[in-house]
């Protein structure tokens, strides 16, 4: 793995390229400015991931949709049932640039904890028809996916939702809705969030080496921290304290924020993607100690 400067470079070249491309186009108009912002704030990579090597064995293809979306949209997912029966469900939302095929490692990581995992690819990613994605359409993506797997797993306290990184701003937007939901079956056991911020802009001016005003000029908000002390559910809030590209002090902001019963686990060594491998353990006792050791979930 590539070194923490040579990432941070990367990181702050990315924003102020961002404000560089926002700045360019407000004297054309609002529409161009937020059609620049999404596509650097996703920055969708085509195709493949070159580390893919195919599906596991048992891994089943889905393609979701609403009446809404007509021939032309569509969410393309994967469904990866867990080897125990009944096995508790997890929905995965993954962050910007790589499509499902690039986070195969860590949903092979998640199912090793013993779960069942839907995964989704958001409307204008990988195999998922749609054009360039928003902040409202990946919500509402994530919500088409969350009522399927309500009938892939109908026990509420046998759900939990996981968030990566720009996934993670997703996951805790859906929480919140279903905070609010008068279905009592409608809900999840439990929400968890790995290496991700506080709000978009947050993050944006942490990085970035301009003195353009980018808090000023993002609409995508993915606003986590005035969220979450609306979730009404447990909080699992996971990052490696070696991040290059997301501070893990944001991760405590979210967790001062949310409500009990929550838990911050800060991987020592951990970065952006592996936290998960390297804390198997610290992960699993987290998530033990955070749902009350039930549903029973195998070590």
């Amino acid at each position: 793995m590539s070194s923490l400067p040579f990432f941070r470079t990367k990181a702050r070249t990315f924003f102020s390229l961002f404000a560089a491309a926002l700045l360019a186009v407000l004297p054309v108009g609002c529409s161009m400015l937020e059609q620049t912002e999404r596509e650097l704030v996703f920055r969708i990579e085509p195709g493949t991931a070159s580390w893919f090597r195919g599906l596991p064995s048992g891994v089943e293809e889905l393609e979701l949709t609403t009446p809404a979306f007509g021939d032309k949209q569509n969410i393309h997912a994967w469904w990866w049932p867990a080897d125990q029966a009944d096995a508790p469900a997890l929905l995965y939302l993954h962050g910007s640039r790589w499509n499902l095929t690039g986070h195969l490692f860590r949903l092979e990581q998640i199912r090793s904890l013993g779960f069942s995992v839907l995964a989704i690819d958001y409307r204008g990613f990988g195999k998922s028809l749609g054009e360039l994605p928003s902040e409202a359409s990946v919500y509402e993506d994530a919500r088409i996916a969350w009522d399927h797997l309500k009938s892939l797993q109908p026990d509420a306290s046998k759900r939990l939702i996981y968030g990566h990184s720009l996934g993670g701003a997703v996951a805790v937007d859906l929480a919140t809705d279903l905070g609010q939901a008068t279905d009592d079956n409608a809900g999840a056991r439990a929400l968890i969030i790995e290496s991700t911020f506080t709000t978009l802009a947050d993050i944006a001016t942490e990085v970035a080496d301009t003195p353009w005003p980018i808090r000023w000029l993002v609409s995508q908000k993915f606003d986590s921290i005035d969220k979450i002390d609306q979730v009404r559910m447990p909080v699992l809030i996971v990052h490696g304290t070696a991040d290059p590209y997301v501070p893990a002090r944001f991760s405590q902001e979210l967790y001062d924020a949310a409500q009990e019963p929550k838990r911050l686990l800060l991987i020592e060594g951990g970065t952006h993607n592996n936290s998960m491998r390297i804390g198997r353990q610290e992960y699993r006792q987290a998530l033990d100690e955070l749902l009350g050791k039930t549903p029973n979930i195998p070590g």
